[in-house]
């Protein structure tokens, strides 16, 4: 009985085996012959096309700069320009930005397109000017695309 039951159960795999075989080459057989049509809601391309239109007018890429000082209290404005100023003296190739979000005046430096570009730099100025790399949206409009484009595989 029980190799009647097994032999039973290994014919039915056997057959339905090869019939999925045999549907399996009808569908490579008729390969290209369909058509496919999508169904999606108006929305989904309203926000495309938003999302487009934003990046449009957002002039800027993420970048990272360092900030080197923070100051705050009496004097603090004339102290941070000061700082700048000697900064510019000491690096005269890095450009520096002082913001103010009050009660701080803010000075950071440098427009650096990768973290590790920022690292590099902070290692240099980290004993004469003691700062942490901050994250920011940066470089206008006037963007040279050919450094962002690699040359080879090698570059990505």
């Amino acid at each position: 009985m029980k190799t009647r039951s097994l032999l039973l159960l290994c014919i039915t795999l056997l057959l339905s085996s090869s019939l999925f075989a045999q549907r399996s080459g009808n569908l490579s057989a008729n390969k290209g012959r369909g058509s496919v049509e999508i169904i999606g809601d108006n929305n989904v391309e309203q926000l495309v096309e938003k999302h487009i239109e934003l990046n449009e007018r957002v002039k800027t890429v993420p970048g990272y700069r360092i900030q080197i000082s923070s100051l705050s209290g009496t004097n603090a404005k004339a102290n941070a320009f000061a700082l700048k100023e000697r900064f510019k003296q000491t690096f005269s190739g890095v450009e520096v930005y002082i913001s103010y979000d009050e009660p701080n005046f803010r000075i950071k430096v440098g427009d650096f397109k990768t973290r590790l570009e920022a690292y590099a730099f902070l290692q240099r100025i980290k004993d004469i000017y003691p700062g942490n790399i901050m994250r920011d949206d940066i470089y206008p409009i006037q963007l040279d695309w050919s450094e962002m484009i690699p040359e080879s595989e090698d570059d990505i």
